[in-house]
């Protein structure tokens, strides 16, 4: 299986300066990629394939010196983007649902990485007890790798962000399967307070970082607005603004990590709602959703199960919370009522703790269609 890993880069101020001379023509060379084929469908009635495109590549880097300076398959790569973006957009036009969004042009400072596909091939290579990385048309820039790097290097990303350099290795790593656990668990995601709750009744309170950290980003983006367009104030205003969203996404990744690295490590089974978490983000509970971060969580718990061996289940969402996971009495209740008695079989529940059993519930219904009961929580 391939693995990422992200380090931080130092590079000197003259470093600093390649390495955005190179996102710069690479921005180009999209851009010029991207009008190619829009100009050759419009005006012609054709279409310019990836394979057309870089046979061009060899005459642009003899007629223009300063990319000879990049590595080919960095320009490739660039191609393949481009391509890509295509490939999306007659993919969402088959399926005619919503906007198709026609790739776009990247304006400047909007392009933020460039790809060695074939990292040890390409002039990356780690130097120096793995102390620095040697790029190819940078030089031996300083990187601190804060944990092992493993497996075989397959491509290598140099990626920007705000005022920061990063290098993302992908790896062909070994799966590492914890051992077997017979545990399952059911998991109910909420915004506020409890970010999770467990069909075991354990309840982990929801960080809320952009709710935490609302007054200071309306004070830094007040005085943006407040800057004039251009100024070098304006720039030092964006970037404080950048920095503190930065700081929120960071935080809220390492949350999420955290927190599925201990469940993966408890069950073996983690049953969760197959939710459509793009129409939730559209609705008026849009800002607690974005600021706990569902995708993020279950993407990120979802690989860490199949690199430990275990198992990530997506069940129907529909009434888990009406439903009571000991008699299977359905009734519809207002949201602010978070613990009540099932008015059938006369048991105490919480809302929430109620939903996960139900969840957990429905990833073991056999072909009867007859869900096997779940243990109830302690003092439920």
């Amino acid at each position: 299986m391939r693995k990422a890993f992200k380090y931080r880069l130092y590079p000197t101020k003259p470093q600093v300066k390649d390495l955005e001379r190179t996102l710069e023509l690479c921005r180009e060379l999209y851009n010029a990629a991207l009008q190619e084929r829009r100009d050759a469908y419009k005006k012609a009635g054709k279409s310019v394939g990836l394979y057309q495109q870089k046979r061009y590549l060899p005459q642009i880097r003899e007629e223009l010196p300063q990319y000879k300076r990049v590595h080919s398959q960095v320009l490739q790569d660039v191609l393949h983007r481009v391509d890509k973006a295509f490939q999306g957009f007659f993919q969402r036009l088959k399926a005619k649902k919503g906007k198709a969004g026609y790739p776009r042009f990247k304006g400047k400072g909007r392009y933020d990485s460039f790809t060695f596909p074939q990292a040890y091939e390409t002039g990356v290579k780690l130097q120096e007890g793995e102390r620095r990385v040697l790029l190819h048309g940078i030089g031996s820039v300083k990187v601190k790798l804060h944990r092992p790097l493993e497996g075989k290097i397959k491509t290598a990303t140099v990626k920007r962000e705000g005022e920061h350099w990063y290098i993302i290795f992908i790896t062909e790593v070994d799966p590492k399967p914890l051992p077997p656990s017979e545990g399952a668990i059911g998991i109910d995601l909420g915004t506020n307070p409890h970010f999770l709750v467990t069909s075991e009744g354990e309840m982990v309170e929801a960080p809320r970082y952009f709710q935490k950290a609302q007054a200071k980003l309306a004070t830094a983006q007040r005085s943006l607005a407040r800057k004039k367009r251009g100024s070098n104030r304006r720039r030092q205003a964006r970037r404080r603004v950048a920095r503190l969203h930065r700081k929120i996404a960071n935080q809220r990744k390492d949350f999420h990590h955290k927190l599925a690295r201990r469940l993966v490590n408890r069950y073996g089974t983690i049953v969760h709602e197959d939710l459509n978490i793009l129409a939730l983000s559209r609705s008026y509970v849009a800002k607690g959703i974005h600021d706990a971060g569902w995708a993020q969580f279950l993407q990120i718990l979802a690989y860490k199960a199949e690199e430990a061996g275990r198992r990530v289940v997506g069940v129907d969402p529909k009434h888990t919370s009406q439903d009571c996971p000991v008699c299977g009495h359905r009734e519809k209740r207002p949201l602010w009522v978070r613990v009540y008695t099932c008015p059938q079989c006369s048991t105490l529940l919480h809302r929430d703790v109620a939903a996960a059993q139900n969840i957990l519930a429905r990833a073991w219904t056999g072909p009867s269609g007859v869900a096997i009961p779940c243990p109830r929580s302690p003092g439920l």
